[in-house]
């Protein structure tokens, strides 16, 4: 009978961007069982609401993570507008989920060519990222920033956009398209990636339901999970649905995130198109926030929870995040369960993981 060994996988590996940390036990050459263990780079971002006001926090909530920076300080800002009774302009909102879809945009290219990594293929990995640059021009451009861009703030943004702004963001969105329908034929269509991606790591519809998945992770398995159809911000003024695949695999899971791309795309420029004259922001009236919001948004990885409370004070009481990493665990250790010791660095980066995020 074969020996069991428990082989520690991370929380430093070539294959990952992300310091995650796995036991595995191991049979032969066959993963029986995968017990995370995270805590590794835990920062305490949650408690510094006792020592940095509800405004400074802010900029804080956009430093749990640098891919997902815009949507964390959009979501944070939205759970203190709800607490504070806050109507956001609509020309804010319109431009809050332009640059959410930007974000979108740079995170799933940034995944794709981390993915192509994974497997060897450098051309392509260098590729994605240089598609990627021209996302992050775009950001600098209109925010001043390329990874952390602070221009949410509670009730509204710090910045707009001007006529030749959106000139300028139409023009760059049709180059991005036309260089991700280059690329598409090698992530589709490369015989070297379906023999790495197609069949591995399948999780199915059943248990991506039952263990809790989330974002691209639950859709590619067939769940029409998205929190944007809920409608918060610009959301319900726009046309789309969510993008699924059925075979729940690695292949599965590069094909919704190809195709999101394309998604956001279409999503920017409907917001152009409609983008409302008005306001950027309104004033805070009420004061210092009390009472308790949850505020759910669709991050690139999923579906991130943010909850406050606010007890009358600068200072909130309590500030809790969960991100769609922390979801995506369970299912992932499940998903590991029987695969072969080799494809794990590359099962581990089919979820797109954030440990940044997950352990704040």
């Amino acid at each position: 009978m074969d020996k069991k060994s428990i082989i520690p996988f991370g929380p430093q590996h070539p294959v990952l961007p992300e310091p995650i940390h796995l036991d595995l036990e191991i049979q032969d050459e066959k993963v029986l069982r995968a017990i995370p263990n995270i805590g590794f780079i835990h920062r305490g971002l949650e408690g510094l609401v006792e020592k940095k006001d509800f405004n400074t926090m802010v900029y804080v909530a956009e430093r749990i993570c640098g891919i997902c920076s815009f949507g964390h300080g959009m979501a944070y800002c939205e759970a203190l507008e709800d607490v504070m009774h806050v109507e956001v302009p609509e020309r804010a909102k319109f431009l809050r989920t332009i640059w959410m879809e930007f974000s979108r945009l740079h995170s799933h290219l940034l995944w794709l060519g981390l993915c192509a990594d994974a497997f060897g293929f450098e051309s392509l990995y260098y590729e994605c990222w240089r598609i990627r640059e021209h996302v992050l021009d775009v950001m600098e451009n209109t925010t001043g920033g390329r990874i952390i861009f602070s221009v949410n703030q509670i009730g509204g943004v710090h910045r707009d956009l001007s006529d030749e702004q959106v000139r300028y963001l139409n023009t760059r969105l049709d180059a991005i398209e036309a260089d991700v329908k280059n690329v598409e034929k090698t992530l589709f269509h490369d015989a070297t990636i379906e023999k790495r991606t197609r069949g591995l790591g399948v999780l199915t519809k059943e248990q991506a339901h039952d263990l809790g998945a989330v974002g691209p992770f639950a859709r590619a398995s067939g769940i029409a999970i998205d929190m944007r159809q809920t409608g918060y911000e610009a959301y319900g003024q726009l046309d789309f649905a969510p993008v699924t695949a059925e075979d729940g695999d690695c292949y599965s899971r590069i094909v919704v995130r190809t195709k999101e791309i394309y998604q956001s795309i279409d999503l920017i420029r409907q917001a152009l198109s409609k983008l409302p004259k008005g306001d950027l922001n309104v004033p805070i009236v009420r004061g210092m926030p009390k009472g308790e919001a949850m505020a759910r948004v669709e991050q690139p990885r999923g579906e991130a929870i943010y909850y406050v409370h606010g007890d009358g004070t600068r200072f909130l009481k309590r500030f809790r995040v969960r991100t769609p990493t922390f979801a995506n665990i369970a299912p992932l250790c499940h998903m590991l369960q029987g695969a072969n010791y080799a494809d794990v660095g590359i099962l581990v980066l089919s979820i797109d993981p954030c440990i940044s995020c997950t352990e704040r």
